[in-house]
């Protein structure tokens, strides 16, 4: 089922009627640079996170002319060239050091839809586990280190370190309460698996509890990761 909640479109999955409804704990997972908004919808069949558990898909808010007729969505604009350039000039951690133009605006957008997602389907925060892959594991990750109220859970599926000035000190803040799901492929081209480590280091140094899958794949959820994930969902969920 799609709808509108705060200022983005989600499709809902699972719960009780398979469209989110009933009382069971949620999972919110965000699409990566350049996916359709839909990309993670079949996640809600093929990860075992439980009965009853109820399943949440923002579209980023930014429409992208990809070429070819091909149109996908964006949480900021990503120069996808000049990361290439900076990994092969042996940059690996310069996304560190980045605070990127819309970061802000995309931040409080999703914070928004969040808030509306609680209200409407009655979803208390500490049953709640968001998270994404790639570009969505980043916007989840600003939003996790930064929340007054803890989530159940972040899932960060081929993230990176990203504004290291805003969330070290929020990770300082928060890392205790803070319990982390976390997979990158060693073979990544597009987000370097240093960038992972660095963030798992970060969260780990805050006191957050992390449950890292290092695969041996690309930019990519293999199989493993689905597994993972599952048993990690359900632990934190209850389910």
């Amino acid at each position: 089922m799609k709808l509108e909640l705060g200022p983005l479109r989600v499709t809902a999955a699972g719960g009780s009627d398979r469209q989110g409804g009933g009382d069971g704990p949620a999972v919110l997972l965000c699409h990566g640079f350049g996916a359709p908004g839909d990309d993670l919808v079949p996640f809600a069949r093929v990860v075992d996170a439980g009965r009853d558990v109820r399943w949440f898909f923002p579209e980023a808010p930014l429409a992208l002319d990809l070429g070819w007729g091909v149109a996908g969505r964006a949480w900021w604009h990503i120069d996808m060239v000049r990361l290439q350039e900076e990994m092969m000039r042996g940059r690996r951690l310069a996304l560190a050091e980045q605070v990127p133009d819309g970061l802000v605006e995309a931040r409080a957008a999703l914070e928004a839809c969040i808030e509306a997602l609680c209200e409407r389907f009655t979803v208390a925060r500490e049953r709640l586990v968001i998270g994404g892959f790639s570009q969505g594991a980043m916007i989840s990750t600003e939003i996790g280190l930064h929340a007054a109220t803890p989530f159940a859970g972040l899932a960060l599926l081929s993230g990176n370190l990203l504004n290291e000035g805003s969330w070290r000190p929020a990770a300082r803040s928060s890392g205790a309460n803070q319990h982390v799901f976390m997979s990158h492929g060693r073979a990544d081209p597009i987000l370097p698996f240093e960038g992972a480590e660095a963030l798992r280091r970060m969260l780990e140094e805050s006191g957050a509890a992390v449950e890292w899958v290092a695969h041996g794949g690309q930019h990519e959820i293999p199989p493993m990761v689905v597994q993972r994930l599952g048993a990690f969902l359900r632990q934190r969920l209850g389910t």
